[in-house]
Order: C-alpha cells, then structure tokens, then sequence
C-alpha cells in the first residue's frame, strides 16, 4: 500500500455501507468483480480530485487499494454511487495505470433465437467435460488467467458527460487454491505496471469466505455436480439481488464461467444449469475482444437493455470470452448509452496451473 493514498472518512464510507445492501449488485451484467474494481477507482480518483485539487483540470490520479476481491463489502458498497462504470472526475479521466480512452465501442446486435438453446449448450459442457487441458490444482499452486478485455463508461470532466472506452488491455491473475494468496496485474485496476497483491487478510484484516460471488478453486471444486442441485443453490444464494432472479442467476454462472478455474464437472453442470434458466437464447454471432467470431448463449435484462452474451468457438465450442452489449434503451444517468453500445468485451487467452505468483505458464502448440 502507499502511504500517502488518502482515505474518504468516515461519512463517505458510511454512506457507501448504507448504499450496499441496496445496490451492490447492480453493475453491468456479467462483470461484477472487473466493474467493482473500475468503480471503486473512480470513486477514489474523484474523491482525491476534491480534496487536494484546487484546479480540476489538475486532478491527481489515484491507486486502487486492492481490488474487490478482497473488498468483501467496500467495494460493491461504492459501486452504487457510479452504477454502470460511470467517472465523474475533473481530470483526463484515465484509469490508474494510465490507460488510453477512446470513443464508446460498439457492434452490430445478433440476431437471438430461443431456438436451439440446449442443443448448443449440451455441446459445449461435453467439450468442458473432456477438457483435457485443465489439471487439477494441488496444494503451493496457483490458478493463472490471462486475458484481454476493454470497456465502455459514461466520463464525466467538470460537469460534461460522454461515452468514452478504455483501450483493449491484458490481464493477468493469479490466485491460490483457498483464494487467500494471489496477484492482478491491469492497467485498468494497478497505479504500477507490476500490479499488486490480492493475498489476504487485508490492511483491516479482512479474509472474506469464499462463496458465489468471489470464489476460490476450492470452493468450486466443493459445488454440485448435479445441474438441478447446482441451479437451485444459485438461486437460493443471490435471492434477491440483482434485476430479477433469472438474470442474477445467468450472471452468477457466467461469473463463474470467466476469470475462474471450474473443475471440467462443475463447468458441464454450469452450461447445463444455465439452459434451464428462462430467457435464455443463443446468438448467431458475437465477437470477442480480440475479434474472434462465435456464436453466444445469452440473455437479455429487461430492466436495463443489456443482454449478456457468452461466446464459444462455433465449431469447436470452446468458451472464448464474454461480452455485454446495449440491446435496449437505456434509462436514468445512462440515458447516452445507445442500442449497439458495448458496454465490456473479455477474451480468455490461457488458463493454466502454476507453480508460483507471477510465473506465466510457457506457450504450447
């Protein structure tokens, strides 16, 4: 941590456990952890911009103290003071590595279809039942992610608003078996381009357990197998967060489905739990950060016009990233936020089992 990195007092983080229980969960579909992350930098930045910037256009840039996953309340708590990646700061609005803006993102809608929905999804759980790629993690190991992602926000500089994107970016995260131990690095999230620690207890002795919303390997590995048993612990588990429980469950799964390391089982019961959510349909192309075409299991909440979108390769149904894109207007402050609009675009490049944090498995094939 640097020592210098202000702190908001006790009123603003009063308020922000006040907000939690309200609206931790509203944040752009299928990216919970990613857009807590984003927003509580935000929130900082714009806090440090009033405190010690007389001049906004001098506003200084600000370092997330760690990323949400071991924020087990401050930062879902936060998120809801700038829902949907809204930046309210005097600055560049830049994150805290610097990272390039750009105009919004956006895409040609698919076409979606009902049709077709089990069909697809029983392809791709026999492909994650076979994965013969994906060892088992043992005790000193770490789970390693690397990905590509870029997303859109609403930037707000000295009371102006526009649409504004965060240039396609790496990511890499590693973590432990029992989540305690790990390392992010993202120029979206990190003030260093080393990154930084995501081992827990953190500076207030916080070690959250594991569950849904911010497993480990082996909470997972602990889940059902069973998709019915599966479905409805999910469900009973994020009753009454979110849009409405279809949608927070379609969420949850692919959660788990993205920066995670579920063992082959478990992700053959996610995809087959996942077509027994109503309102779930397919898309006959969708395109991943890095410009891989596919076809999409997805769906849409009515409430904001976002529609989620899983993307699998179209022969070999492997899962290649997710996507959110604006489908329907949408209302309240992100009224700029037109149909085409892509909200946050991911592409998993590797996961692979390491032997220490930081290590970056060898590229094979």
């Amino acid at each position: 941590m640097s020592a210098n990195t202000s702190r908001p007092g006790p009123g603003e983080w009063e308020e922000a456990a006040r907000l939690l229980s309200r609206t931790a969960r509203d944040l752009p579909t299928g990216r919970h952890q990613h857009h807590k992350e984003r927003l509580m930098a935000h929130i900082e930045q714009a806090q440090r911009a009033r405190d010690t910037s007389p001049d906004p256009a001098k506003a200084r840039r600000l370092r997330l103290p760690r990323p949400a996953i071991a924020l087990p309340a401050l930062a879902a708590a936060v998120a809801a003071a700038v829902i949907a990646g809204t930046a309210s700061t005097g600055g560049n609005g830049d994150g805290p590595g610097r990272l390039a803006t750009g105009p919004a993102l956006t895409t040609q809608i698919g076409a979606a279809s009902p049709d077709g929905v089990s069909r697809l999804l029983d392809q791709v759980s026999l492909v994650a039942a076979k994965d013969g790629h994906h060892p088992a993690l043992e005790a000193g190991q770490y789970v390693y992610i690397e990905s590509k992602a870029a997303d859109t926000f609403v930037k707000t500089v000295d009371g102006k608003s526009s649409l504004a994107s965060h240039a396609l970016h790496k990511r890499q995260v590693w973590y432990s078996a029992d989540g305690t131990k790990g390392w992010l690095i993202d120029p979206a999230v990190n003030d260093s381009p080393e990154g930084e620690t995501l081992s827990l207890p953190d500076e207030q002795g916080n070690t959250p357990v594991a569950g849904l919303n911010h497993p480990s390997y082996d909470y997972l590995a602990k889940l059902p197998t069973d998709p019915d048993a599966l479905l409805a612990k999910i469900y009973k588990e994020t009753r009454g967060h979110g849009n409405s429980p279809d949608q927070e469950a379609f969420t949850t799964i692919g959660d788990l489905l993205g920066e995670c390391y579920p063992p082959p089982a478990l992700s053959k019961a996610l995809f087959k739990a996942a077509a027994r959510i109503p309102g779930v349909v397919t898309v006959n192309d969708a395109v991943d950060a890095v410009g891989r075409h596919g076809v999409a299991v997805a769906r849409l909440d009515e409430k904001s016009g976002q529609r989620e979108e899983w993307i699998f390769d179209t022969h070999t149904h492997v899962f290649l990233g997710q996507r959110s894109v604006q489908v329907g207007k949408a209302g309240g402050p992100e009224d700029l936020v037109k149909p085409g609009t892509v909200l946050f675009t991911s592409a998993v490049l590797r996961r692979a089992v390491v032997d220490d944090i930081k290590q970056v498995p060898a590229h094979t094939g």
